[in-house]
């Protein structure tokens, strides 16, 4: 009995070497692995932190902004030009429905903005049929909500642009808007 003993544990004994040098030699990898992306990790976030700009370059960089933005002298707006009242039937209201729109156009800011005023003067009889045909076409759903009016805005401004020569349209003001 203690022959068979003897002989059953070496081989038991192998066994269980065998399984535990394989262990930590995985074990080993796995922890190398580990250290290997922690190290990875760590010099990433230290490159990361290299490559930010130090808050003397951020405040260097918005002093030469504000420096740049006040040497140019700005007009916050351009010359205006009124256009004559607009009254107008809405599409699809059969006459009992009539809009009222006084607007002014803004010129962009350049050296031309006399030639421009000039064009439009000459061209006001086309403008505002141009206008007419825009207003005459939208519904009172259309233009009264605030999303319709900037379409409008636009609208305009875009038809009118198409066919100026000297120069461009900025802005198309609405000073009155009155519908029923």
């Amino acid at each position: 009995m203690a022959e068979e003993k003897a002989a059953e544990s070496p081989a038991a004994a192998q066994t269980g070497q065998g399984q535990k040098p394989l262990l930590f030699i995985i074990l080993a990898v796995v922890n190398m692995v580990v250290v290997a992306a922690v190290g990875a990790f760590l010099y990433l976030g230290k490159k990361k932190e290299a490559a930010r700009p130090t808050v003397d370059q951020v405040i260097a960089g918005e002093k030469a902004t504000t420096d740049a933005e006040n040497a140019a002298p700005k007009s916050f707006v351009g010359k205006i030009i009124p256009m004559e009242t607009f009254i107008i039937n809405l599409a699809g209201s059969k006459g009992r429905r009539i809009a009222k729109v006084n607007m002014e156009f803004e010129l962009k800011d350049t050296s031309e903005e006399s030639k421009v005023a000039g064009e439009i003067e000459q061209r006001k009889a086309q403008i505002r049929d141009v206008i007419i045909i825009i207003l005459s076409s939208k519904t009172f759903d259309e233009v009264s909500s605030r999303d319709g009016k900037d379409d409008l805005r636009s609208e305009i401004r875009d038809r009118i642009n198409s066919f100026l020569t000297t120069g461009k349209i900025s802005n198309v003001f609405f000073t009155e808007f009155i519908y029923n």
